[in-house]
């Protein structure tokens, strides 16, 4: 049986149309897995229907987390907000956490992550960190800068060695990390971008987009692997 993994949703508030990266789901494929976009929902018989059914759950890249949700008012150059995905995000990852399903997180995941968990964001890097560079132009599928990663995390044994380049296109990040988090990996001006949670049997998230680079990186592809194993033998 292949593992079915529920994507939370892209949403397009001008349109107000769900959309995908066809790369989360291509490379779940292609790790043998099922990948199903869910409806953005809030709807606790359809959120408990999900997490029954699915045996994994990503949470991808998207609209930035609600400052509200880590103490913060917005400042001016906080992107566009989707209340009714952090909602929906909420429940989820309540859901599998309590329940112990693996969670992989791609960008907006792991921030999503670190403030439901208790962590706060940098709304803006390049106002609240002057020089600190993140947000590489396309194509996306090489390295942009490089981050070292944690020998203690599941990151270290996916991805087999401690410095690593990873592709760029963020303009928050992590600012203080959830005590119930671990970082996985930094990059070279200190900032995290992946961590992961000790207790759990797959929770684990990174900054950067390997939806981009699976077919070129082998470390990439491995990350994906990883989640589906997890999900599989769960």
């Amino acid at each position: 049986m292949r593992p079915l993994i529920g994507i939370v949703p892209l949403y397009d508030t001008e349109k107000q149309s769900y959309w995908m990266l066809p790369g989360y789901m291509r490379a779940l494929e292609s790790c043998l897995a099922v990948p199903v976009m869910l409806p953005l929902t809030q709807d606790p018989n359809e959120l408990r229907y999900f997490i029954r059914e699915c045996d994994g759950l990503l949470f991808p890249g998207g609209q930035d987390v609600d400052p509200a949700l880590y103490g913060e008012a917005v400042r001016p150059e906080c992107g566009e907000l989707c209340p009714a995905r952090d909602g929906m995000e909420a429940a989820l990852l309540d859901a599998a956490l309590r329940l112990n399903k693996p969670v992989l997180g791609i960008c907006r995941g792991l921030q999503f992550l670190n403030v439901h968990t208790g962590g706060t964001l940098y709304q803006d890097l390049d106002a609240e960190r002057p020089g600190c560079a993140h947000r590489m132009e396309r194509p996306y599928d090489r390295p942009a800068h490089t981050v070292t990663i944690e020998r203690e995390s599941p990151l270290y044994d996916i991805v087999g060695k401690r410095e690593y380049g990873v592709n760029s296109c963020h303009h928050q990040g992590i600012k203080t990390l959830s005590p119930r988090l671990r970082a996985a990996a930094a990059a070279e001006d200190g900032l995290v971008e992946a961590a992961w949670m000790p207790d759990k049997h797959f929770v684990l998230a990174v900054q950067w987009h390997p939806e981009f680079s699976y077919q070129k990186d082998p470390a990439s592809l491995h990350l994906f692997e990883a989640f589906v194993k997890a999900a599989k033998y769960l």
